[in-house]
């Protein structure tokens, strides 16, 4: 007897099959993966410091507003890799 979450995943596989991807589109999701993962990390330590400036400065209004640009920059960098993942999972 199946669990109510297997026969929900059957439904969801006859709904959207999960797509097989290649070789070369794993690579390419790997890549893409990696390049943003270090752009964030750049981001966040050019950021960090200036942040930490700031604190140390005790100018809290500027500290504020960077640690927001820093968390804006982050969802903007995990929106476009997201939109670069899609469209190498759709390519065929």
């Amino acid at each position: 007897m199946k669990s109510s979450y297997e026969l929900a995943m059957e439904r969801l596989s006859k709904a959207a099959p999960a797509a097989k991807l290649t070789a070369a589109q794993k690579k390419q999701l790997a890549e893409l993966d990696a390049k943003y993962t270090a752009k964030i990390a750049e981001r966040e330590i050019a950021l960090k410091g200036e942040i930490n400036a700031a604190n140390a400065a005790g100018d809290m209004e500027k500290a504020g507003t960077l640690q927001r640009q820093l968390t804006a920059d982050r969802k903007n960098l995990q929106a476009d890799l997201e939109e670069k993942k899609e469209a190498v999972r759709s390519a065929k």
